[in-house]
This record gives C-alpha cells, structure tokens and sequence, in this order.
C-alpha cells in the first residue's frame, strides 16, 4: 500500500515540473526565463543536503550503538545524495551556460567547493569497498562519513560566503529570496523543496529495502 507521502511527492514534483514552466517569473537582465532553473537546481540541491544530514546521524547512531542497521541505513543514504549531486550539478552547468557563458568555472568558490564535496564522498565509497571486516568497515566508515559532512558543509555553505563568488547568497551578492523570488515563484519553489525532498526519502525507502534483503541473503 503505497503511503500518503509518497504519493505527495509525485503530486508536488509533477506540480513544480509543469507549473515551473507555465506560471510567470521575474523579467530579470541575463537571467530572463532561466530564473526558472531555480524550481529544480535548488530543491534538488536541497534534497541532496537532506540525504547527506540523514546519512551522518545514522552514522552517528552506529557509533553510539555499534548497531550495523544504522551502518546500513547511513550508507544507503550516501548513495542517494551522491546519486542527487548528479542532477544538480547538470542542472548547475545548464544554468550557468546561458547565464555566466560557461559550464564550469574555476573561478567561483561554490562550484569548486561542490566538486571537492563530491569527491570526498566518493572517497567515502572506496574506503569503504577497502574494509572487509564489518564492524571495522561499519565504525571508520561512521567516523569518515562525519569528516565528509562537515568538510562538505564548509565547502559549499561557509567558503563561497566569504569570498567573492557568482552564486545568488555568496560572496555579497543577494540570495534570490531577497531580490526575485516573488509571490508567484515562492508557489512553486516551496512544494519543490518539499516534493524532491520526499521523493529522495522514497529512493532511500527502495534502497534500504534491497539493502536489508541482500545483508540477510549474506547472512544466511
């Protein structure tokens, strides 16, 4: 039986995708219709940072316990905020393209700080493929999934504030909700947020489902 928030989720992203394209934004210099992007970019950056937070409290959780459900279930949640970055770094160079003239570039500390964030969780990823030992694997994994999170959080939420950078709420430029996320865009930029918000904690329902049927299949 498939549960209320689940199918809140599909409602709330199927609203954002349709009425993102319809309803009427801000007439901004350079950002003209891509002022849109913010529907999807943001929340699904936002989902991710949900998945990566819930993630190190199991972690912290198997350190207080030594309980390897909570190893499970913080691992499972990695994935899917690794799995999230993936779109919402697509989405962030699309937008950049048409707003900034380039893909990528070096020059703006948030992105740089993304991509130091992402690998630093793939390393989480290899280190743990490395450990053979369960429990071993289970508490250095924990320790390092800390290390991760709050190295992630100075990367892409303190740095790019201190310095000059190109992203909206950085480096003295004005977040979006100060300048041009009016009425019309809070519409569909809150059930955003909540809606892939859900729909990660959907994926990460699945995984962890698969997951605890493949540990019991070992355990056997």
């Amino acid at each position: 039986m498939i549960k209320w928030w689940k199918i809140l989720a599909a409602v709330m992203i199927l609203y954002t995708l349709v009425w993102g394209l319809l309803n009427p934004v801000p007439r901004l210099d350079i950002l003209n219709e891509t002022i849109r992007n913010v529907y999807y970019h943001v929340p699904i950056w936002f989902a991710m940072l949900f998945q990566m937070g819930y993630s190190v409290v199991f972690a912290i959780k198997q350190l207080a316990k030594n309980d390897m459900r909570s190893d499970l279930i913080s691992n499972q949640a990695a994935q899917v905020g690794l799995f999230l970055s993936i779109p919402g770094l697509l989405t962030g160079c699309m937008w950049a393209k048409f707003t900034w003239g380039t893909w990528w570039t070096f020059e703006d500390p948030k992105l740089n700080g993304v991509a130091i964030a992402v690998l630093i969780y793939l390393a989480y990823f290899i280190l743990r493929s490395s450990i053979i030992d369960e429990l071993k694997r289970a508490r250095i994994a924990a320790v390092y999934n800390i290390f991760a999170f709050v190295m992630m959080f100075v990367f892409i939420m303190i740095l790019p504030r201190l310095t000059d950078s190109l992203h909206p709420g950085n480096g003295g430029n004005p977040a979006f909700g100060k300048y041009d996320l009016d009425s019309n865009m809070r519409t569909v930029f809150y059930p955003a947020v909540i809606g892939w918000v859900l729909l990660s904690l959907w994926i990460l329902d699945i995984k962890k489902r698969l997951a605890t049927l493949h540990y019991q299949k070992h355990e056997e």
